[in-house]
């Protein structure tokens, strides 16, 4: 005879990624405007359609949010990013923004931003 099992319930798990970027770290959180996922950035590499060129208007690095002047359209875009690339950007500097996936592209480099407007 066999002893009945006594079912343990899971523990949950009580530890969120707390995002490292607000005290200069490398930042650990996917949540828009921090760190970009690859699967964001191959989806807006797939999509080229939807890129959107611009220029920086103005850069907060303190406060991480990017003014971006759209050439298509007449109007501008805020966004913020925790990453660090206002601290990349200066004004008059050309970027591109991806209207579905929320990417700024900066030359090379691919930030995750969260629009504000």
């Amino acid at each position: 005879m066999s002893s009945p099992r006594h079912h343990i319930p899971p523990v949950p798990a009580r530890e969120r990624s707390a995002c490292m970027c607000v005290d200069g770290g490398r930042c650990s959180s996917y949540a828009p405007g921090h760190a970009l996922h690859l699967i964001q950035a191959r989806l807006s590499s797939a999509t080229p359609a939807e890129w959107i060129d611009g220029i920086v208007v103005s850069a907060d690095a303190a406060t991480g949010e990017i003014v971006v002047a759209a050439l298509v359209e007449d109007r501008t875009r805020t966004v913020w990013s925790g990453a660090g690339a206002a601290s990349a950007l200066a004004a008059g500097t050309p970027v591109a923004l991806h209207g579905r996936y929320d990417v700024l592209a900066v030359g090379t480099a691919r930030y995750n931003v969260a629009p504000l407007n």
